[in-house]
């Protein structure tokens, strides 16, 4: 094989495709000898030494599902980001006590305001690595498309630089585990970030977890510093909105998996930026490979790697899911609001609070663009706390809560346009009976 720095190159002196290989080598540290060829055989054994090592690493975290992302190391990464960002005791027993008497006191202020009943489950307080645990399934399914996604685009990227030759088919094994290792550590870190900043366990307003009012007292402490609210009165506030936000999920069978589906399908029809992978891969791996440079490498790419470009299809599920974020987060609103009204007035200013963290995105904004590219902010919550609170008035609150029995009666766009509209008739698409009939003429046509 000839010198790739031959002055001659590319007037018949090198392959093109030789030179790209080599290109492609000398990212690894392999470069030819100073003959200007490949010692083949002496490619062959340190590929297999870089390639062992590092597969030893992986394999202390067991192995991966076949979806190509080891999930324990993601895990791993993201509990060594909360360790990293400061003390996560676990929750005393004091702290267990003062959370399950907050619940109780919001569940009681809650029963006269909506008729979803109190979920079963007894309430709770999570350190932030029994966030990370208790949640890492539901992030596992979400991100699992987007893993299918990078495998396919490494494909394509490895036959693009010249897989046919031997040099480049041993290569591939090694690029394959560095790549997906490089996304794994990347997503580990936004689910570490993700866990320092939530104060309970459905802040994001996705269903992370059979319903269940947890809250984390580290989390919940950061949120009342620099506030003048006394802490017993932040602890109420925000057991007031997980309290309610459950009761919700509970109730309402249809809304956790639907919100889910959706976040999953706009996943699905993620692209990666074949151009970014290969300048990461370029840029970030090294020959050495420790799993230590490749959780480095999985922060220096983080968001990078999704095609900036959203199709249609995307746009219209984008669409779909911040409605229904807004019209979740916006009734949590009007009904905090009510039941604190008359009770506790240092609501206005934790309402306040909240709406400042809710503009600004944060971690939980960040976490799901690098986790599935969904660049998602619920831009129209306050729109639907107002729709909601003008239910109530024109209506009452049975009526507010009776629009979540079918998805075909929840609010859309257009009603959030038009809020007493919606206040005084409903919503006024497909009744239940013409989607039911539309279903099942889908079924049956799916079955022929």
């Amino acid at each position: 094989m000839s010198n790739p720095d031959d002055p001659h190159a590319g007037d018949g002196g090198t392959d093109d495709a030789e030179r790209a290989l080599l290109r492609f080598l000398a990212q690894f540290g392999i470069t030819p000898g100073p003959d200007g060829k490949l010692d083949l055989e002496a490619l062959m054994s340190r590929v297999q030494g870089m390639m062992g090592a590092f597969t030893s690493q992986l394999a202390s975290y067991g192995p991966d599902d076949g979806s190509g992302l080891n999930w324990a190391f993601t895990k791993d990464v993201a509990r060594k980001v909360t360790a990293a960002t400061g003390p996560d005791p676990t929750p005393t027993p004091a702290q267990r006590g003062a959370i399950r008497d907050a619940v109780g006191l919001a569940d009681l202020w809650l029963d006269d305001e909506i008729a979803f009943p109190a979920v079963a489950t007894h309430a709770t307080a999570w350190s932030r690595a029994e966030w990370v645990e208790g949640t890492f399934a539901v992030w596992q399914s979400l991100m699992r498309p987007v893993a299918t996604q990078l495998g396919a685009a490494l494909g394509d990227l490895l036959e693009g630089q010249g897989a046919a030759d031997p040099a480049a088919s041993m290569m591939q094994p090694m690029i394959r585990a560095a790549a997906s290792g490089m996304f794994a550590a990347q997503a580990g870190q936004s689910l570490g970030a993700l866990a320092t900043a939530a104060v309970s366990n459905g802040d994001i307003g996705l269903p992370l977890t059979a319903p269940v009012v947890a809250l984390l007292p580290t989390n919940v402490a950061a949120f009342g510093d620099g506030l003048e609210v006394a802490a017993a009165d932040v602890l109420l506030f925000l057991a007031l909105r997980e309290a309610a936000r459950q009761r919700l999920f509970a109730a309402v069978g249809w809304l956790g998996p639907q919100l889910l589906a959706l976040v999953e399908h706009y996943a699905r029809e993620i692209r990666i930026d074949p151009e970014a992978l290969e300048r990461a891969i370029e840029s970030q791996l090294s020959a050495s490979m420790s799993l230590e440079e490749i959780e480095q490498a999985g922060q220096a790419v983080a968001g990078s790697l999704f095609a900036p470009a959203v199709s249609q299809e995307q746009r219209e599920v984008l669409g779909r899911l911040e409605t229904l974020l807004a019209l979740v987060e916006g009734w949590v609103d009007e009904v905090v609001d009510q039941v604190t009204r008359e009770r506790m007035p240092s609501a206005v200013a934790l309402t306040e609070t909240l709406r400042r963290r809710r503009a600004a995105g944060g971690p939980a904004e960040a976490a799901l663009r690098a986790l599935v590219g969904l660049e998602l902010r619920p831009r129209r919550t306050r729109d639907a706390a107002n729709l909601w609170a003008a239910t109530r008035a024109g209506r009452g609150s049975d009526a507010r809560d009776a629009a979540w029995a079918h998805p075909d009666l929840v609010p859309d766009a257009a009603d959030l346009d038009d809020p007493l509209g919606f206040a005084e008739h409903g919503h006024l698409g497909s009744s239940p009976d013409d989607l039911d009939a539309e279903l099942a003429r889908l079924l049956e046509d799916e079955g022929r």
